[in-house]
């Protein structure tokens, strides 16, 4: 086949940008970008973001054709570093894929086609862990009333066979048109981490579009679950964010009880193993951003097009992962049922 040939099969082929962030020294770098140069019936340009890469996997990768490096080297953080790429990205759909993650050849093209039904805002990737790809890292993620969002599925066998409806779409392998993207206005990049996929997907059900993860668009993914300080602040700091911006006036009102038992759960939480510093400091940030919550909620209130009584339907009001576990989780979740039930008519 000529080139001119194959320029012009590709030139009708589904435009995706795939934007992948280069952090640290990650040894599936080089197999994420290059598996992504290779998916099958989509036209790919890869964005690499050098998002604080401390090897020469950004230089010898920007080499290749297809692959457009962008960033200064600075870690921005997960939300702005994508954010950096869409930027300067061109494609008609936009996919987020982590770059420690390696996906199949037909991945992209399998979310792109879902993305074809016009009540999908986004079609995330069925995630596998990549040292033991018989067991799912998520089947989408679950969101709990009062904010915590978790990986759902981990460590299950695959038994589906068509996509299901997800409270979050995993930011691990994800793929939305650029039109809801920029809808959206992306991330907000105050995250830095931890959420704003959650953000973005809590968001799409807002506007009347459904989320979903798709079985067969298979990503492998080096996924390992750290406890550190700055996860605690960065994750305790942004639920309370996500929650206080996207959650509506009624229904913090009714949620109030619980959302202030948490707090005090946590707060005990931390001071038992030792991270209240972290807890504290988050409040301290969420203090002195004060003024950009108020205009964050009031751009996102405005954006929402379905009652919280509808969309409030994806999520959970029971906490039934083993990577979070609360101390009385039992009792917890029998409580928040009893509760959710009672006032969600209200909501």
């Amino acid at each position: 086949m000529s080139d001119g040939t194959a320029s012009a099969d590709a030139s009708n082929l589904p435009q995706v940008s795939a934007i992948v962030l280069a952090w640290k020294a990650e040894p599936l770098l080089r197999r994420s970008v290059e598996t992504l140069l290779a998916s099958a019936k989509v036209d790919v340009e890869v964005i690499l973001v050098d998002n604080g890469c401390t090897t020469d996997d950004v230089e010898v990768l920007g080499k290749l054709p297809g692959v457009v490096v962008v960033g200064e080297g600075e870690n921005l953080g997960f939300s702005a570093g994508c954010n950096l790429g869409v930027a300067a990205s061109h494609g008609e759909y936009v996919a987020l894929v982590n770059g420690d993650a390696i996906v199949e050849p037909n991945t992209l093209s399998r979310l792109v086609e879902e993305l074809g039904k016009p009540d999908i805002g986004i079609a995330a990737g069925a995630v596998r862990l990549a040292d033991e790809p018989d067991l799912l890292n998520s089947n989408g993620n679950e969101v709990h009333v009062l904010g915590v969002s978790w990986i759902g599925g981990f460590r299950q066998r695959e038994t589906r066979v068509e996509p299901t409806e997800t409270a979050g779409a995993m930011g691990a392998c994800l793929v939305t048109t650029r039109a809801h993207w920029d809808r959206l206005g992306g991330f907000d990049p105050h995250y830095f981490a931890y959420h704003e996929d959650a953000d973005l997907s809590i968001r799409t059900w807002r506007v009347g579009l459904r989320v979903v993860n798709v079985p067969d668009a298979v990503a492998l993914h080096r996924y390992e679950f750290s406890r550190n300080s700055f996860k605690y602040y960065l994750v305790e700091r942004n639920r309370l964010m996500f929650v206080a911006t996207l959650w509506g006036r009624r229904s913090l009102l009714l949620l109030a009880p619980p959302l202030l038992a948490l707090e005090a759960v946590m707060l005990l939480l931390a001071v038992k193993e030792g991270w209240i510093r972290d807890k504290l400091r988050g409040y301290g940030w969420l203090w002195r951003h004060r003024r950009h919550l108020r205009e964050r909620r009031r751009i996102v209130q405005a954006e929402r097009t379905v009652p919280d009584r509808e969309w409030m339907r994806v999520l959970t009001d029971r906490f039934n992962t083993p990577l979070i576990n609360p101390p009385g989780v039992r009792l917890l979740n029998a409580s928040m049922s009893a509760y959710w039930s009672a006032v969600r008519r209200w909501i």
